[in-house]
């Protein structure tokens, strides 16, 4: 069969074909599932086949199991997140099961009885292939230039000389060990997927010689390749699936999103115009990048945040993919510390977003009111914020631009994370391979690594996060204005941390060692986790009780050289005494 989608989108040919051949039961399963837009860009492609092993009468349901909650689940699966965490987390979530059900059944003191089977699969998305295997189907690229490439390795342990059992496999054990490969795909390619009972009595010359004779038919040619082991002596079950790549995206922005792209932009707003349903009351903000505006939702009297994308902007189609991101992450996060999408039924005439309004000052104006807060409502602010940027992380999203313009602080102190116009999600970003990581935060709280053109993760929202705490207690930056201009590793690592001590001498020491740690230019010499720079600043390890206090020269270079010079002075004068 083939699978079209018109404009640059990714598109496929098909054939499969599964037969006992001399079993009297096909214990082997496969599927496949080509999804329309938005969901072929969203979550690609997924090709998959899993054999049952011979001396378990229950492996056909172990295979049929592991294919169809692979493919039903994968899609089911977080929009954000790369094809590695989804398939990885749903592999795991039906090994569990499998495993399971050998424990519960008579088969549960003899594994190689019970629910297991080999997995085998491959998720085309965009311009790149994944492939997810455990056991011992084999999956081969064919170049458009010809060469047969086995990507995937049997998962054999030899018992003799004239046997062997298989040493992974799904439901074997709890705990499953999956090979992963990601690789570039490229129009005109190929991918065979095929169990043991086809590759083992067919060589490489004679699988591309079927292949080259059917071409034009690929069904034809997966029945080729099954008839073809038949005759050869196979006495096991047999399956093919060809997969050849028709065409590949051109990455055009936009393409993961609904038909909101192709609305007109709104005409300038004002107070007291109408909007689908909201009423205008006045402006909130303007920038370069957008505007927004206070409104009310005529059928709720909610009020609400309607946002714009500037003008200057609207006829660029990376600056309108941004623009949509945002209430498109806002509709996916659910925390009380992250600003929620308006939801209405009504439809819009207009390409805009809608937030709740929240009641409040930024950070940025609470920290010009309160410029001296106490330790403790600085620790409760950072972990609230931490806990916001949590939800981001757990769906693999990264904020990229933590700052205190991008909080709001409401009367009792509850922090809310706003503007996700620089998020970067990994799911969508593994869409765009070769695109460019460009620093999308604020210079004075982005993290050293996004200036070297490496992309941010969740360490580098600990940065930002660290240098807000760091700038709440102290009123300064840990490195000054440095950070921005050091774009090489050189550079970065002649940056200097600034003791919190030389501008808040009333802080602990151990905090400041803390504050040093998540504030490391190098992200693998940050905490590994969020939560542990949290704990960090309310509960310290002995390490940060224990370290030695930062020298005079750290904690007050002025002080350091005034005494230095007093110092001086006092030899000089000395000796002109003598």
């Amino acid at each position: 069969m083939s699978a079209f989608q018109p404009g640059g989108s990714l598109r496929v040919s098909l054939g499969q074909c599964s037969e006992a051949g001399r079993k009297a039961v096909n214990q082997d399963f496969h599927g496949a599932y080509v999804p329309r837009e938005p969901e072929l860009s969203r979550k690609g492609i997924v090709v998959a086949l899993a054999d049952g092993i011979s001396s378990s009468a229950v492996s056909r349901i172990a295979s049929e199991a592991a294919v169809r909650s692979f493919i039903e689940d994968y899609y089911c699966t977080a929009e954000s997140w790369t094809v590695k965490t989804a398939a990885q987390r749903v592999l795991t979530a039906a090994n569990s099961w499998l495993h399971a059900q050998t424990r519960r059944s008579e088969y549960r003191w003899d594994k190689d009885r019970g629910y297991v089977c080999t997995f085998t699969a491959l998720v085309l998305k965009s311009r790149t292939a994944h492939v997810f295997h455990v056991g011992d189907a084999r999956l081969y690229r064919l170049g458009a230039q010809g060469g047969l490439e086995p990507l995937t390795r049997e998962h054999r342990v030899r018992a003799t000389p004239d046997s062997y059992y298989l040493g992974r496999a799904m439901g074997a054990s709890e705990q499953l060990e999956i090979d992963y490969l990601a690789l570039p795909v490229e129009a005109g390619e190929r991918f065979l997927l095929m169990t043991d009972g086809v590759y083992e009595h067919l060589g490489e010359s004679r699988m591309q010689a079927i292949l080259a004779e059917h071409e034009a038919d690929l069904n034809a040619a997966a029945r080729a390749l099954v008839q073809a082991a038949f005759d050869a002596g196979s006495d096991d079950n047999l399956t093919v699936q060809v997969v050849r790549v028709e065409e590949v995206p051109l990455g055009q922005a936009g393409e993961i999103y609904s038909g909101e792209a192709r609305l007109p932009f709104p005409p300038q707003l004002s107070p007291r115009m109408s909007l689908d349903g909201y009423r205008i009351l006045r402006q909130l903000h303007a920038s370069a990048r957008s505007h927004a505006y206070l409104a009310v939702d005529t059928e709720t009297a909610e009020k609400v945040v309607i946002k714009t994308l500037a003008t200057e902007l609207r006829e660029d189609p990376g600056h309108v993919e941004r623009f949509l991101l945002e209430e498109w992450i806002a509709r996916r996060i659910a925390s009380p510390h992250v600003v929620k999408a308006h939801r209405s039924v009504r439809p819009r005439r207009y390409l805009y977003s809608v937030t709740e309004y929240l009641e409040g000052r930024t950070l940025a104006q609470w920290l010009r009111d309160e410029p001296r807060p106490e330790l403790e409502t600085v620790r409760d602010l950072v972990g609230q914020i931490a806990r916001g940027l949590r939800a981001f992380h757990r769906l693999e999203m990264v904020h990229q631009d933590l700052r205190p313009q991008n909080v709001m602080v409401d009367a009792a102190g509850h922090a809310t994370l706003i503007d996700f116009g620089s998020v970067r999600v990994a799911g969508i970003a593994e869409a765009r391979p070769g695109q460019a990581n460009d620093p999308l935060g604020t210079a004075a709280y982005t993290a050293p690594e996004c200036f070297l053109g490496e992309p941010s993760t969740p360490r580098s929202d600990q940065f930002s996060l660290a240098v807000i705490a760091y700038h709440a207690l102290t009123g300064a930056l840990p490195y000054g204005t440095e950070v921005a201009g050091s774009r090489t590793r050189a550079a970065q690592r002649r940056l200097r941390y600034r003791s919190a001590l030389t501008h808040n001498r009333d802080l602990p020491g151990w905090l400041d060692e803390v504050l040093r740690k998540a504030l490391h230019p190098r992200p693998e010499r940050r905490f590994e986790a969020l939560s542990e720079f949290v704990h960090e600043l309310r509960q310290p390890s002995p390490v940060f009780v224990q370290k030695r206090r930062p020298p005079l020269i750290e904690r007050d270079p002025v002080r350091f050289w005034q005494g230095l010079a007093a110092l001086l002075a006092l030899l000089v004068l000395a000796l002109l005494l003598e």
